[in-house]
């Protein structure tokens, strides 16, 4: 495995960032926001010194992650229409900066999640979002083309409020749009933690043969009840006795890509550096 970090969860000032990754060998950097601007924004003069300052730190990048498709709502969004299209024009220049960053994947997220998606002895009836699932595929489609065309990989993230949720979705879209061969998942495991789904044994094994793409880590407490969700120091959250047996499985499964620690935990004073501080060490530990 190949470790990263989510730059912006240190910094989204870049030089700060990658010397922070230095001080723990961390060499592989995930793009999200760089100062004001997110992936796909950024002009040309701006790529330059991004792209100069990866290099002058001897860093790969691991994923262009953009939040494409974010929010894209099911029962109102149609290919082609001018929403779609303006997340089709950023996705084509994330895939332009991969290219010329020399990264192999891009994240696309799957619109707004509709609760129920499939049913049976009446709820089908009663309580599924109906042609819902039926209407984000067609989204998805063009850009599952477009990667072809361009041979970059799609990452779709398990996401809290987006239609893929969990493994079992991810792999469904993938399956459903006959994508295996440049659509992965990008499984965030505590994401997943809001809709139900085990990472270990359970969301892992969704994700065998090949559907895994790239990883997302952190630890949370959700609870759905309350409406509320609690980022918690690594192995202090509801993951904590899945991490170690996770870390074990890839490794005797032969992953080897990326795994990228989202620094999105602070001790309540808002920083997120000092959280990553705090963080970085069991993670390395873990998944090192």
């Amino acid at each position: 495995m190949k470790l990263g970090v989510i730059t912006d969860g240190i910094s989204r000032d870049l030089g700060h960032a990658l010397a922070v990754m230095d001080e723990f060998g961390i060499d592989q950097a995930e793009l999200q926001f760089i100062g004001d601007k997110e992936v796909g924004d950024l002009d040309r003069d701006e790529r330059r010194a991004a792209l100069e300052l990866l290099r002058r730190h001897e860093k790969q990048v691991a994923c262009i992650s953009r939040h494409v498709f974010a929010g894209m709502v099911m029962a109102t969004s149609r290919p082609g229409d001018a929403l779609h299209s303006r997340h089709m024009e950023a996705l084509k220049r994330c895939i332009e900066m991969a290219q010329e960053f020399g990264c192999p994947r891009v994240r696309i997220m799957s619109g707004k999640k509709e609760m129920i998606l499939w049913g049976r002895n009446g709820a089908e009836q009663w309580n599924v979002a109906k042609g819902a699932w039926e209407a984000l595929l067609p989204l998805i489609a063009p850009a599952v083309e477009l990667a072809r065309r361009e041979g970059v990989t799609l990452v779709v993230e398990t996401g809290n409020g987006t239609m893929v949720n969990s493994c079992y979705t991810g792999r469904k879209l993938i399956d459903d749009l006959d994508a295996k061969d440049v659509l992965q998942v990008l499984w965030d495991p505590a994401n997943n933690c809001w809709c139900g789904e085990t990472a270990f044994p359970d969301g892992y094994d969704e994700l065998r043969d090949g559907y895994l793409g790239h990883l997302h880590i952190k630890d949370v407490q959700a609870d759905p009840p309350r409406a509320t969700l609690e980022v918690r120091p690594m192995l202090q959250g509801q993951l904590a006795d899945q991490f170690r047996p996770l870390a074990a499985a890839l490794r005797a499964d032969g992953y080897d890509g990326v795994v990228s620690y989202e620094s999105v935990y602070h001790p309540g004073d808002g920083d997120f550096e000092a959280g990553f501080r705090q963080n970085i060490g069991i993670f390395k530990e873990i998944f090192g």
